[in-house]
């Protein structure tokens, strides 16, 4: 029966231009991808958002390399065995294999494009120094990533952002609990000398009935809204909508929300990406922006 569900799972992926980015001229700092076999599992999705510090000069390639190297690793789960296998590699392996996938790859990027000195001429002599110590620095960003197959989902977390789940009744949670350490702009960093004693992975063996969606937001998302509440309903007005009247009532209009959240709310870069598994359940929907906003 779960594993009947699971083939039905569908995607939706949106990333804008914060509107502070606008004004300031910056690009947009934020990537997601997403891969899905040929007959729809296993499923992998990334998301990444580029600190767009001074110091962090190249983070919009950082995060590029980040949901890549992310689909690759997280790839390799498919090689192994049983789930418990799967579990222990996931939980003891994956975030080593990771970063130090990611640091390689950033090595490399430097080594054939080394830093320029119009690059370094903002820098003060301190963040120079942090620079020169710590080049992957300059490529720091977080990384969230979800993993979905036959008879388990995967939750990956670095840094800030946010990864929800609804239920088919409404019930939203998160798979990873909040990080206490991350308050205002500090965040843990794929950039760090051991990124991965901060990774943080859930893994759900899918016993029994798997949530009905999955949202994944850089923090740009949830910074739109005064409080959580504000923004777990935006998860539960996401599912209404696609349950309720389909894919049609989500894709068209998904650039416009996230577009309007950063322009009332955070002003940051937000990017979004969707999972969920299309039922017949009937409920009342509503857009997931302007009507459940408490700003």
């Amino acid at each position: 029966m779960v594993a009947a569900a699971m083939t039905a799972w569908r995607t939706l992926k949106a990333s804008v231009r914060g509107a502070a980015h606008i004004r300031a001229g910056l690009p947009n700092q934020d990537a997601v991808r997403v891969a899905r076999h040929r007959d729809d599992l296993p499923l992998i999705m990334a998301l990444a958002d580029g600190h767009g510090s001074a110091k962090s000069f190249r983070s919009q390639r950082g995060a590029r390399l980040a949901v890549v190297v992310a689909q690759k690793v997280c790839g390799h789960l498919f090689t192994l065995g049983s789930p418990s296998q799967i579990k222990h590699w996931a939980e003891e392996q994956l975030p080593l294999a990771l970063v130090r996938h990611w640091q390689a790859q950033v090595a490399r990027a430097i080594q054939r494009q080394p830093f320029t000195p119009q690059e370094l001429e903002p820098l003060d002599t301190a963040a120079r120094r942090q620079v020169e110590t710590l080049p992957a620095l300059a490529y720091g960003t977080t990384l969230l990533a979800v993993v979905v197959a036959s008879n388990f989902i995967l939750y990956l977390q670095l840094g800030d952002g946010d990864l929800l789940t609804v239920s088919e009744r409404g019930d939203v949670e998160r798979p990873i609990p909040k990080d206490p350490r991350l308050i205002a702009n500090e965040t843990t960093s794929l950039c760090s000398a051991k990124a991965w004693n901060d990774v943080q992975v859930y893994f759900q063996l899918l016993a029994g009935a798997p949530p009905a969606l999955i949202l994944a937001a850089t923090d740009g998302y949830a910074n739109a809204y005064r409080d959580d509440a504000g923004f777990q309903q935006v998860a539960r007005d996401y599912w209404a909508l696609l349950r309720d009247e389909g894919e049609a009532a989500v894709k068209p209009s998904l650039t416009d929300w996230l577009n309007e959240a950063s322009q009332q709310g955070s002003g940051d870069d937000i990017t979004v990406g969707l999972i969920w598994r299309p039922t017949d359940l009937v409920g009342v929907g509503g857009s997931p922006c302007a009507s459940t906003r408490s700003l």
